[in-house]
This record gives C-alpha cells, structure tokens and sequence, in this order.
C-alpha cells in the first residue's frame, strides 16, 4: 500500500486516544485535548507544508481507488460504539468532575471531528447511501439540519453578506458563534420550504425533511434518556454543542474576513480558490481528510477529499487547523495575525478584490 493511502490510517489515531479518555482517570480523560490542540499544531508547526499536486494519472487512480471512501465507511460505525461507549463511561462510578468534563470535551471533540467533519465530507456525495450515512453522523451531534444549509445555502453564498458561516473582518468569534448556529438553523427551514414549494409539496409532510430531522434528533434523545438517563443525556448534549462550536470555530476560520465582489444588486461573482484560506499544514490536512484544502473543495464542492488541490493564488493561513481554531478564541491575537495576513494579501489581488 502506497504512502498517499496509508497517511489517512493516522485518522484512527484519535479513536485510540480517545479510548484512553473514556477508560483512564485522571490526566488521561484529557488526553485526546492534549493531542488535538497540542500534540497535532507542534505537528504542524514543525512538519513539512506541501503544495504537490496529483497529475491526471494519479487523479484517476486515486478516484478509482476504493480505499479512500472505506476509509470514510469505517468510521461511521465505529462514531456510534463511541457514543454508546461515552455514555456508558460518564457515569462510571465515583469520577470526580475533573474525570467527567474530560470525557465529555473529549466526546465533544469526536463530534465536531467525525459527527460533522465526515458528515460533511461524505454529504457532497451523490451516492445515496454516502448521503444516509452523512445524515446519520450529523444526528450523533445533534446538528442534521447542517446537511441542507450547508450543501444549499453555504456553498452558494459563502464569503457574501447572506451567508451566515462567513465571518466579517472584525468579527468576534463568540458573536459569531450566536449569528452562524441561530441564522443557520433559519435558514435550513427556508431552504426546505422553498425545495417543498417547487414540487409541489405541502410544507407539513413526510416530504419536509427538516421536520423529520427533528422527529428523528428527538427519538435519539429519549431513547438516550430511557436507556442510560438523565445525566448522560444532559453531557451528551453537551458534548454535542462542544461539536457544534468547533465546527462553527472552523468555519469562522475559514472564511475570515474574505468577501466575493458584487456582480449585480443581488448576485455575486463567481466562488473562486480566493474566497476561502487554505492550510497545507501535514497533520491537520491528514485528521481532518484534507479540509484544510477549503479553496479547492470550494471552488469544486464536488472534489473528493484525496484529490483536493493547492492553488498559488489562494489565502495561506499561517498555521494549521488547530492552533488557528485556537489563536480565534483570543480575539486580540487573532485580529493581530490575520490582519497582518489579509493586508499581506490585499497586496497580491487588484485593489478591492475577494476581501472586505
């Protein structure tokens, strides 16, 4: 097996730590939060960037190659043993609080990595089945109504004043926090409501998917509460919102102060590699099955994760996925390093273009 395919088994590195979170006491149950915002950005940090590119042969085999989606397949059980698993270890007998929070970070952190991460990938698919299993990922963190804004709003008006998920230079993270998850929701409803109108659907059917997305999250919770009770319930939910703030910390990430120009009183120029940060940072790029290419998977939504590209012309952030979600939770230090970056930027692209 080739060393392009055998990098992505590193993914399973954070399951394995995550094992010694749910089962050891102490420092262990914190042992995956030292791994993702420590271990991973010192990777980054001090691993070798690459802007390599497949060629048309590579490309072809690697779509080909059965292995990479496998890959994303496995996971999406093994999402579901580790929830049964957290909900069974956070109310182990005598944890001291210490113990608890670490698991419930720890579960939180597998929400927003696999629950939303591989739902994301795998819900650009237009297989059927990849769709279902994105839908049922999405459901482990409580966010299913991600599958509709995301493919039907976000990619259609990212880096624009109508998209929710892109944040404006000068934006704090915490506010943003508050207008992505609330205007997000929003806007899956419309977004529902108009597909509904267009076939001839009445909005109160079996044919609105976000009502059954509803139904469904809520048959998850009572069956969580009947089978393991109340406390578990409440960390699960907790969990799922710590999911929910990463992915949202992500996308604040980036989309950071970018901006499309307007073509028109209400359409915008074309989604290009400009309008999104890039990140060729090593073991980021691995974990996260190459999110961190954003401009590419942008530019081509449709662009399976092995294949995603470099492009020159596209934002660089300064460092990995991580240590980014990090340095955003300081805002201070955030403005003062990507400002810097934008300004940087700004200097490369006509005067005026893709940043606000």
């Amino acid at each position: 097996m080739k060393t392009r395919q055998l990098k992505y088994l590193t993914v399973f590195t954070a399951p394995l730590v995550s094992l010694l979170a749910f089962y050891g006491h102490g420092w262990w149950t914190w042992s995956l939060v030292i791994y993702a915002f420590v271990m991973i950005p010192l990777g980054d940090a001090f691993g070798k960037q690459s802007k390599a590119n497949m060629n048309e042969a590579e490309e072809e085999m690697a779509l080909n190659d059965p292995y990479y989606d496998w890959m994303l397949y496995a996971l999406v059980p093994l999402q579901y043993i580790f929830l049964v698993i957290f909900l069974f270890q956070v109310k182990e007998p005598g944890l001291s609080s210490f113990e608890v929070w670490g698991r419930v970070v720890t579960m939180g952190i597998g929400c927003g990595v696999i629950g939303i991460n591989l739902a994301h990938e795998l819900g650009h698919r237009i297989n059927g089945y990849e769709r279902a299993m994105s839908k049922a990922l999405l459901l482990t963190t409580m966010y299913m109504h991600f599958f509709i804004e995301h493919n039907r709003g976000h990619h259609k008006n990212v880096s624009t004043e109508k998209d929710p998920a892109s944040a404006d230079r000068g934006e704090v993270v915490y506010f943003f926090w508050i207008k992505s998850i609330v205007l997000s929701y929003i806007s899956a409803w419309h977004l529902e409501s108009d597909k509904l109108k267009k076939n001839g659907h009445a909005f109160f059917s079996i044919h609105n998917e976000m009502i059954r997305f509803q139904l469904i999250q809520l048959a998850l919770l009572t069956l969580i509460y009947f089978v393991f009770g109340l406390m578990p319930l409440l960390y699960f939910l907790v969990a799922s919102l710590i999911g929910i703030l990463l992915l949202e910390t992500i996308n604040y990430v980036e989309h950071y102060g970018l901006r499309r120009k307007k073509t028109g009183p209400d359409s915008f120029e074309k989604v290009l590699p400009v309008h999104s940060w890039n990140s060729n940072h090593p073991v980021g790029r691995i974990v996260l099955f190459e999110l961190t290419r954003h401009s590419d998977h942008h530019y081509k939504a449709s662009r399976k994760y092995q294949v995603l590209r470099h492009f020159e012309e596209a934002p660089q952030m300064p460092l990995g996925y991580p240590a980014m979600v990090l340095m955003a939770l300081v805002p201070p230090l955030w403005f003062s390093v990507m400002h810097k970056q934008i300004d940087e930027y700004r200097k490369q692209l006509p005067e005026g273009a893709a940043l606000a």
